[in-house]
């Protein structure tokens, strides 16, 4: 491929769809993620329909353009046209964007007027990072849908908690928002066996846990990098089919 950029999105996003099913943060066919090839969004991979996501390749996925309805219309789920689509153009945080259903976190979003638990360090990490769609709105068979979830996210949120539905994670990058939808996943797991308990949680007073959350964010080490970058070395030895 001559384009540099896009290749490696290829191979990035590929890893992410194969480390999605790895640790069950998938549905099958269902779920999508994308990541933004052009400076303004408007071209965009996206995973294609039926391709199962232990099974994609980078070579398989979808190059996208947002100014070109039909051809987004033809090729792509219509519930990831309408999402993807918008969320890369309108929101300056999201050239990756991950959405999924995966259990814990989905778990959350059904609990009646749930905020995210300043329960452990992990999950203090998210400190000040989440917003909440309260009114499910069934699927995203439209883009109003798009523009009301870009709307809801905003320029600094990079979580997006929708009730009885699931979670949408952007970042700078899919290694960025993959290591985000992993924390996320580990600490709503954390707070629902908590929460299982029946017992008096121990939350993290909130002034401590803003002074946690500027400490992850202003870490000195790329750990997301870090992360990314063995994840993709275990699948080169494993799976290395994923990046064809």
């Amino acid at each position: 491929m001559s384009n540099p950029i896009e290749a490696q999105a290829r191979i990035d996003l590929a890893a992410a769809f194969r480390w999605a099913a790895r640790l069950d943060m998938h549905e099958a066919i269902a779920n999508h993620f994308s990541v933004a090839v052009s400076a303004n969004g408007k071209r965009f991979l996206l995973n294609p329909p039926g391709r199962h996501f232990s099974r994609l390749r980078a070579s398989e996925l979808l190059l996208l353009d947002a100014d070109n309805l039909s051809a987004g219309e033809g090729d792509c789920d219509p519930t990831a046209w309408n999402l993807h689509a918008r969320l890369h153009q309108q929101l300056p945080q999201a050239r990756c964007v991950l959405h999924t259903h995966m259990v814990n976190t989905t778990a959350l979003c059904c609990l009646q007027d749930f905020e995210f638990l300043m329960l452990d360090q992990n999950a203090c990490r998210f400190h000040g990072r989440i917003a909440y769609d309260r009114d499910y709105s069934g699927m995203a068979l439209d883009m109003a849908e798009g523009e009301r979830v870009a709307r809801l996210m905003g320029p600094d949120k990079d979580v997006l908690f929708m009730g009885n539905h699931g979670v949408i994670v952007v970042g700078a990058s899919v290694a960025q928002a993959f290591d985000t939808l992993y924390y996320l996943e580990k600490a709503a797991a954390l707070q629902v066996v908590a929460l299982s308990t029946g017992r008096p949680l121990a939350l993290i007073p909130e002034a401590m846990a803003a002074v946690a959350g500027a400490q992850w964010r202003s870490y000195p080490t790329d750990y997301c990098a870090m992360h990314f970058d063995e994840l993709k070395r275990i699948l080169d030895q494993q799976e290395a089919d994923y990046c064809r």
